[in-house]
């Protein structure tokens, strides 16, 4: 299938209108598929556009949306939206696997339902629509999509504040954040613990608890509701 009827099968059985379908055409073209047709332009340049303007419509939508949230909040909620895992679901809505264009060896090897390349191509896509459609275009078509999941992640249980804060550095670090007990006092039978959560060796946040659970779930919650603190986790 052609760069061309690809995207246009896309548009059709997504019912989305388009000005110019070459955008759509290059959001589908893997990295692999240019590269076997040598120099053929490729759906990165519009990834990383798609990308920001991602992040930015969300952002906004919750900033309008929850005015009883912190900066905290916001950033985490943003990140539990603006994930792999949440951008591959929307690309299995729209079966984009079944659109990408990809080099025979991706594609034989599993391409079309590597999370990675299906991510990368919802972002390629936004990006098109941008470009195509200016910023309330696609505002609309990320809203469609995201605002349940906006919607779920914002009323949901912060509880867990360690598991909160793992989620949110898992969706945009391979590494991941580590406790350390750095003090105990008081008498035995009523100790008070002060727990450290490190991230690559360095302090975040530190919290205290009359046990170690506590202390580590108290650091993580110091951590969490600092903004400062979660835009060097990004």
């Amino acid at each position: 299938m052609s760069s061309r009827h690809s995207a246009h099968a896309f548009l059709v059985d997504n019912q989305l209108q388009f000005n110019d379908e070459e955008l759509m055409s290059m959001a589908l073209i893997h990295p692999s598929y240019a590269q076997e047709r040598f120099a053929l332009s490729n759906n990165q340049r519009l990834e990383f556009l798609g990308d920001a303007v991602l992040d930015f419509v969300v952002a906004e939508y919750l900033y309008r949306n929850f005015g009883d949230k912190a900066e905290g909040d916001l950033t985490q909620i943003r990140a539990r939206v603006v994930c792999e895992r949440a951008l591959v679901d929307m690309a299995n809505r729209l079966d984009i696997g079944k659109y990408i264009l990809l080099g025979r060896g991706e594609d034989m090897s599993g391409g079309r339902k590597r999370k990675s390349i299906l991510a990368d191509t919802v972002e390629a896509i936004i990006g098109a629509i941008y470009l195509d459609q200016g910023l309330q275009g696609a505002q609309g078509f990320i809203l469609k999509h995201l605002q349940p999941l906006i919607m779920q992640t914002a009323v949901g249980d912060y509880q867990d504040y360690k598991s909160r804060l793992q989620e949110f550095v898992q969706a945009r670090s391979k590494d991941n954040v580590i406790y350390k007990i750095l003090n105990e006092t008081g008498p035995a039978h009523a100790k008070t613990f002060e727990a450290g959560v490190f991230f690559k060796n360095e302090l975040l946040a530190s919290g205290q608890g009359k046990s170690k659970k506590e202390a580590e779930q108290n650091a993580a919650e110091k951590a969490l509701s600092n903004g400062h603190i979660l835009e060097r986790l990004i």
